[in-house]
């Protein structure tokens, strides 16, 4: 950057290097500016991943999460209001990115509660969890298998956490027709998923 000075009542120019602040270069990124947004990253990645990797005990998944919460904040940095608080702002939608994930978990966790007839209520240990894993995995195949009409609004429903009348939003149809399919989709995957309830695959 070139910097004008008086020497000697002399105007004379010398190139200096100026670090841009954080408000700086979020206004730059706020028009368009993706070098500017590659310096946020750069400057801030590490204590990102740190953070998450602090939250979640999982490194890769910490990379993942704060690879996603710099995405939303390009994506919405035009909602940005500088206050001098980038950095919380950045790890409150990292945080936020978590809870839905976790969230997320959780109702998958609860999905195949639902459609396991012979679901145990057990302390958790690592064979028990590797079960839950496979469970889940095997819940998602047959998921997949399912006709768009059910999967739809069970995914809505279960995975999503859309309540009735917003997934009747998200498809055009009425809320009884919304209850009426998930309650289908439910049976769908029971029978789906009694063979490896029963150890037959």
């Amino acid at each position: 950057m070139t910097v004008a000075f008086l020497e000697d009542n002399v105007l004379v120019k010398d190139d200096v290097d100026v670090v841009d602040t954080d408000a700086m270069l979020m206004v730059r990124v706020q028009a368009g500016d993706l070098d500017a947004f590659g310096d946020l990253i750069a400057r801030h990645k590490n204590g990102v991943v740190n953070y998450m990797t602090h939250m979640t005990r999982d490194r890769g998944a910490a990379e993942d999460l704060a690879q996603e919460a710099f995405l939303r904040l390009y994506q919405k940095s035009s909602y940005y209001k500088e206050s001098g608080q980038l950095v919380p702002y950045l790890l409150r939608i990292a945080t936020n990115l978590l809870r839905s994930q976790q969230r997320r978990a959780k109702r998958w966790r609860e999905l195949v509660g639902l459609v396991d007839s012979n679901s145990r209520r057990c302390e958790p240990t690592p064979q028990k969890e590797a079960l839950s894993n496979e469970a889940t995995e095997q819940v998602g195949i047959a998921l997949s298998q399912l006709p768009a009409r059910y999967r739809a609004p069970l995914v809505l429903r279960e995975i999503e956490g859309l309540s009735y009348r917003e997934i009747a939003t998200v498809l055009s149809c009425r809320e009884g027709t919304v209850k009426s399919r998930i309650n289908r989709g439910r049976e769908h995957l029971r029978v789906l998923l009694t063979p490896y309830w029963k150890g037959e695959f």
